[in-house]
Parts: C-alpha cells; structure tokens; sequence
C-alpha cells in the first residue's frame, strides 16, 4: 500500500519534452553573462502533470550533478543544484523572495528589507550552485496589480542575478495577465512555452493515452493483476479522466489499494468503477455519460 502511495513517475510525452528542453536551455546559458538566461513555462488545465513533470526534470539534474560532483568526504558543505519554490497565494515580492530563502534555509528576520533578503538569496544560491530554478504556481502573480509588478520585477531581477536557468509552472498561463503588458513582453520574450495538456487518445498512427496506461500497470505491484487488463479499457479511461494524467494515475492507484484491502489483487472495469475521483474528473465524466 505505501508503494502504491508513493508510487513512480510515469514518463509522460510533457516530460521527455521539458527534459530535453531544460538540458538544452541549461547548456545554452550556461555561459551567459549579460542578459538574463532564456527560460521555460510549463502550462496547462489543472491535474494535467505540470508539477509532476517539474519536480522529475528537477530530480534528475540534481541526481545529474551529483553523480558528476560528488561531496567530497568530510566536506559539511554540499551543493544545491536545483532550488524548487512555490509563488504563496497574494504574493508580495518580499513574501516571494521569503520562500526563495526558506528552501536553503536562509536567516530571515521581521526586521529585515526585501533588498536585504533579496542580497542574501543571491550570494547564498551562487554559493550553493543553483543551476536550476523550479517555480511553480506562476499564475498567481498578476502583474496588473501594483503588488503583482513588484513581484514580476523580482523575478526579472533574480533571473539577471543567478546563474541559472529559471523553469515556471502554472494553470493556463496563457489565459492571465502574466503575458500582458511590458513586463508580459518581456517575459515571452526570453520563455519557451511548453504545453502540458490533457493526453489525447490518439495522436496520428501513435496512442500516448495508452502507452502511458501500459506504462502504469507494468509498474503494479498486484498479485492476481493480469498485464493487459487495463490497456483493454482505455476508451473507458480516457472517458473518465478526460485524458488528465493526474486524474488518471489516482484512479488506478485508488483501485490497486483497494484491491489489496479486499484481497482480489487484481484491477477490473468494476473496480473502477467504484472509484470516485477528483470533482473536476467526476464533472466530466458525468457530463459525456449525458
């Protein structure tokens, strides 16, 4: 049941296509000195797998690095390749800079200025050797608002004054404010937008929404489960889940404990069924069954 839990990341198209882009990104700014390096904007509907494809590009550079640069023994100093923050809901750009040192651990008093906390991030994460920069919920920032500006600011500023690549993540970022006006220009100017949306049941002569479904069940770990079971069903689960990678892996994982709790071991179209899933998914499914 805790692997299950836990369970792996299944190796999505969105995936396999923000790891090349982050590879190639990191490389060609790496040498970068003037101008802030060029940057990436995962977007999508919600439970489409933005933060899961996020925090998995992030683990694997910092695994990267590591096996690359190991610590050297008795050093009480390692280094951060890969910094991971999330924008707080009515962010200020002094709440925002906050979060950026809470996740180093970085001293911050209540007496202390934005610019203070902001010079002390830097030095910090230059000193660590943050390579990479995971934002995630870039849609609550609305740079209409005066709060919203200063807080876009920052981040320009903080892209000119580390030495690494910036990743955002947010829900439809192209639907919000983020993109308008001269600081939005300035934004899409330096992003690449990649889209991570809802996996269609075909795509040409290839079926993704099935590889991915084949992908799931091989990582299983029932005993009666017969291979083959679920990819049989994969109308019925895109129907379900809308095609929503995150809808989709919590389906089959909620079937597979319950499985283990009743003892069958096994998944089946019934047991399913008997799921109920994320109000967004169950609104869906409703909604075509009409």
């Amino acid at each position: 049941m805790a692997y299950h839990s836990a369970f792996v990341t299944i190796r999505t198209p969105a995936i396999s296509q923000l790891a090349t882009q982050v590879r190639t990104l990191m490389i060609l700014g790496r040498h970068q000195q003037t101008t802030a390096r060029p940057s990436l904007i995962v977007t999508g509907p919600a439970a489409a797998g933005k933060t899961t494809a996020l925090l998995n590009v992030g683990r694997t550079c910092h695994l990267a690095h590591t096996r690359k640069n190991p610590t050297p023994p008795g050093s009480a100093h390692t280094t951060a390749p890969v910094a991971y923050v999330l924008v707080p809901p009515g962010a200020t750009a002094k709440t925002l800079i906050t979060e950026f040192a809470r996740y180093l651990g970085i001293p911050v008093t209540t007496r202390m200025t934005q610019t203070q906390i902001t010079d002390a991030v830097c030095h910090t994460y230059t000193a660590a050797g943050v390579q990479l920069v995971l934002i995630d919920e870039i849609h609550r920032l609305n740079p209409r608002t005066t709060t919203g500006a200063q807080t876009a600011d920052l981040l320009k500023d903080l892209t000119e004054r580390l030495p690494a690549t910036f990743v955002y993540a947010g829900i439809n970022v192209t639907d919000t404010p983020l993109f308008s006006g001269t600081r939005g220009a300035q934004l899409a100017g330096r992003a690449t937008l990649i889209t991570c949306g809802p996996l269609p049941a075909r795509h040409g002569t290839r079926q993704p929404f099935r590889d991915v479904i084949t992908d799931i069940e091989n990582a299983l770990d029932l005993t009666n489960h017969k291979l083959g079971t679920l990819p049989r069903h994969t109308a019925y689960l895109h129907q379900r889940t809308a095609g929503r990678i995150g809808s989709l892996t919590r389906l089959i994982r909620q079937a597979a404990i319950t499985a283990i709790h009743d003892g069958t071991e096994r998944i089946t179209k019934a047991a399913l069924d008997g799921v109920q899933l994320d109000h967004l998914a169950e609104t869906h499914h409703r909604t075509r069954r009409r």
